[in-house]
Parts: C-alpha cells; structure tokens; sequence
C-alpha cells in the first residue's frame, strides 16, 4: 500500500500503503495522499456525494475584514507571485502563524475557543465543521512557524496544552515530508461519508484484526483527509486508504479499492500482518516508509484514543495543498 500523505489543513505528506509508500504531500503538506494525487474515495463516497462545496467558516473568506479577523488566512483572486494560479474551489490560503505579538495572541486566544467548543457534547452538531476548519487552519499555521507556538501554549488553558503541542507537532512532521509545489493538483475532491458511519468501518475493522479503530482512523486522516482526494498516486496508490493495485490484490479481499468500506478493513489487514497492534510502529512503518509519518499518524491517534470528539474535528479537516504562497485550501468540489 503505498500511500502519500495529502496536502490538508495540517500538512500531510504522501506515501502509498502497502509496504511502500512514495512520499510527497501535506494532507498536511502539500501534495497529496500518495505523493500527487491523493487518493481516491470509494464507489460509495462517490454516490453520495456531490460537486457543490460547502461554504467556508466566514473567517477564511473573501473580504478584507473577514481575513483580517483571522490572522492565518486570506483569499485572493490573483496569481501574482510565485505559487499555482488559483481556481474554482481554490482561492484560500493559510499562512504561517504571524510573528506580531497582539496577532499571535488573538490566534491563540480563537483556538482555545475553539477547542473548548469542539471538545464540549454541548456544542451542535452543525457548528463542528466550521469550528473543526478554524482549528486546522490554527494548526497548520503553527506548524509552519513552530517557534510562535510557545507563546501560543502559554495563553491557553492547562488541559489543552498536550493537545495543541500534539497537532502542532504531527502537522510539522508531515510538512517535513513535503516540498512545496506550484502546480496545482490532478485531484477531485469529494464530501467523505458521515463521521458515524466511517467510525463503524473502522470499529469493525478493529474487531476483525485487533488494529486500534483510533489508528487507522488516522490512517484515513494523513492519507486522504478521510477519502476527501480522488486521484492516483505518482507511486499508482489508489483509493482511500492509498493501496497499490498489486498490494490491494493481495490485502483487498476481492473488494474495490475505491470503496472506504473494503479500504479500512484491508488497510487493517495489512497493518496486522505487518505488526498491529502489538507493534503498532513497525506496522505504520511498513505501511509508509518514514518516521515522520509514524509519529503524525500517532499522534493523532493517541489524540482520538484520549478523546473521541476528536476525531470528529478531524473529519471535517480540509485538504490543503502546500505552494511557495502559503497552504491553499482545496475545497469539496475542486477539480483539476
């Protein structure tokens, strides 16, 4: 399964299951879930979802005031500068954390809202999205300028400290398997399927081979944005859950590569054999070889072993796509 990590809100890096992932993107970095074209979601996810994308959370939008309310974002019509000429679905970018001292605090302050928000059973179902992508946005701004992220712990409250180093610091490790493109890229991104029902894929999953649901949960995270990316690796990895074709045929169970269902159960297969959960390391090291994802993909699993509303944060997290011009969001329903 070679994967590649996709270039989302938090800077994934690109790699393909199946014992060799070729690396390349964000899905916190730049590119995508196997290194350029991040994968694919399945039949299912394609018949349930759509080309119209949702409207961003009002402080990642358009106007001059909104961008100005969120110091790490800012949409732009132009091309000028270095970096991929923007397009439909493809106008917001996130920048790094600012250096201003009054900016950095109203960031800081904003994400502890936020995180209180996104962690508390009270808050609506309907407000997650928008909270969970001024989340990201936060976090990939951090983890392209770690050294404003002291200043950043000190402000928020005790219990969420670990929680803001973890994210910060997976989304750094998955940048660092990233390099900065300026094309733009030969993906299609699609509304996942629903939190609940992804969840009881992996469930099943980790009823069937013992694999921890909160990895590979992550897994789907760093490699797709949770089947967001449609497209093939430059590595051939497709689908999901990033298998190559001669991986799948031997880890697929005769199912379709592009349905998330068939995808999350091989994906534990494979990590079952090559380790899990006894050796949880060795096995995300076998899925893609680098210890930069390792440790991304842990850290977010251990976050959503520490507290399953995370993980409802995580599925509604972006695909971002790292340029010389900062990290521009691909929405649902960008084609290229």
């Amino acid at each position: 399964m070679r994967k590649v990590a996709l270039a989302t809100v938090l800077a994934l890096s690109a790699t393909a299951c199946g014992g060799g992932h070729d690396k390349a993107t964000d899905a916190s970095a730049s590119t995508s879930p196997s290194t350029t074209a991040a994968s694919v979601t399945t039949s299912s996810v394609a018949s349930s979802t759509t080309t119209t994308a949702p409207e961003p959370p009002s402080t990642t939008r358009t106007t001059a005031k909104q961008a100005a309310a969120s110091p790490t974002t800012a949409s732009t019509g132009t091309t000028g500068g270095p970096g991929p000429q923007t397009a439909p679905h493809a106008t917001v970018f996130v920048a790094a954390a600012p250096t201003d001292p009054t900016e950095l605090d109203r960031l800081a302050d904003q994400l502890a809202a936020d995180e209180t928000a996104l962690r508390s059973p009270a808050t609506p179902a309907a407000d997650m999205p928008a909270l969970a992508r001024r989340q990201q946005a936060a976090y990939r701004a951090l983890s392209a300028r770690p050294e404003a992220l002291p200043r950043v712990l000190t402000r928020l409250p005790d219990a969420l400290r670990p929680i803001a180093q973890a994210n910060v610091d997976a989304g750094a490790e998955l940048r660092a398997m990233t390099k900065p493109k300026t094309d733009l890229p030969p993906w299609r991104i699609l509304t996942p399927p629903p939190p609940e029902e992804l969840q009881r894929y992996y469930q099943e999953a980790e009823t069937a081979t013992k694999v921890p649901w909160a990895y590979l949960a992550a897994v789907h995270l760093v490699e797709t944005r949770m089947g967001r990316i449609r497209g093939t690796s430059t590595a051939g990895a497709q689908g999901p859950m990033q298998f190559l074709p001669s991986t799948w045929a031997r880890w697929g169970g005769g199912g379709d590569i592009n349905d998330p269902h068939d995808a999350i159960l091989a994906a534990g297969r494979y990590l079952q054999a090559s380790g899990a959960p006894a050796d949880l390391h060795r096995a995300l090291f076998a899925y893609n070889h680098s210890e930069h994802y390792v440790r991304a993909v842990t850290l977010y699993a251990q976050q959503i072993q520490a507290d399953p509303r995370a993980y409802l944060a995580y599925h509604a997290w972006q695909v971002y796509y790292i340029t010389p011009r900062g990290d521009l969001w691909l929405e649902e329903g960008y084609a290229h």
